[in-house]
């Protein structure tokens, strides 16, 4: 089986691929299963018809979070048309800070119950992003990667409404000063990854470390073997894809790693259940 359980669309600010097109460039590429993930980051980002801080470099496009009103009734058109063809879910990537956590709670009581699958990313701490730079200025690489996993933990004890953790160790991408040696960030992965484990939250293999050209997978080695040592079985897969060139990339060679890695199986979710499917071989 192949599922690409993170997808981007031209519901996320920055991105400006049309549902159906992705739908239709999933079954172009035999996947069997594809989620729509868009994107949703309160602190930075404020809601759809508010008036946006910034406008994305890229495209131009508000930086907004989801339209919530439009994007719920689109993902139904699409599963509708494309039933029995493909496999189409419903899911939010929440970008969420500790002092964030109470609007996501307002969304998930508002539009919770649509949702097949919620990722849980950390793209920014106190509101400074990673992206541009403002987030690592003044910080040495050990408060880099230090304050990054902090938040994370600390998201993580006060917000239960997510299923998995996306690209988990995402700072790694904007690290300036280079590879940090997993010794010096074990103990705060390890604090991250036991609460996952006891709290039954899966971890996501993402595949835009391929396109990013990193040097490890994404989360790294590292961090799937600690997971897997504690006990995690719940891994998801997802390509991150923005546009068509990124949609479906790399699932059958990840499904691969994670075996090589010493898993048999990742899995996808339905109304947050998650089902087990064998990895290939």
């Amino acid at each position: 089986m192949l599922a690409d359980f993170h997808v981007h669309t031209e519901f996320s600010d920055d991105s400006v691929y049309p549902m159906g097109q992705v739908a239709e460039g999933a079954l172009r590429l035999n996947l069997d299963a594809i989620c729509f993930c868009d994107h949703v980051d309160y602190g930075v980002k404020p809601d759809a018809g508010q008036p946006a801080l910034r406008h994305d470099p890229d495209n131009g496009k508000p930086v907004t979070n989801v339209d919530y009103a439009r994007y719920f009734p689109e993902v139904e058109r699409v599963r509708a048309e494309y039933d029995g063809r493909l496999d189409v879910r419903c899911g939010l990537e929440f970008g969420v800070q500790r002092h964030t956590v109470g609007e996501f709670e307002r969304v998930l009581d508002a539009w919770g119950d649509r949702l097949d699958f919620r990722l849980l990313s950390i793209h920014q701490v106190g509101d400074r992003e990673f992206w541009n730079g403002d987030y690592q200025q003044g910080r040495d690489q050990d408060g880099i990667h230090g304050a990054y996993y902090d938040e994370m933990l600390a998201v993580m004890e006060s917000f239960d409404g997510y299923d998995a953790l996306t690209h988990l160790d995402l700072v790694r991408r904007y690290d300036p000063f280079g590879p940090m040696p997993f010794d010096r960030v074990r103990d705060r992965v390890a604090a991250v990854l036991e609460h996952a484990v006891a709290h039954g939250k899966a971890i996501e293999l993402n595949t835009s470390s391929w396109r990013y050209r990193l040097d490890d997978l994404m989360p790294s080695t590292d961090v799937l073997r600690l997971y897997r040592d504690l006990g995690g079985t719940l891994v998801t897969l997802g390509s991150d894809s923005h546009k068509p060139s990124h949609l479906g990339s790399y699932l059958r060679v990840g499904q691969l790693m994670l075996r090589n890695l010493g898993f048999s199986e990742f899995v996808t979710y339905e109304r947050r259940v998650p089902t087990a499917h064998p990895l290939a071989s």
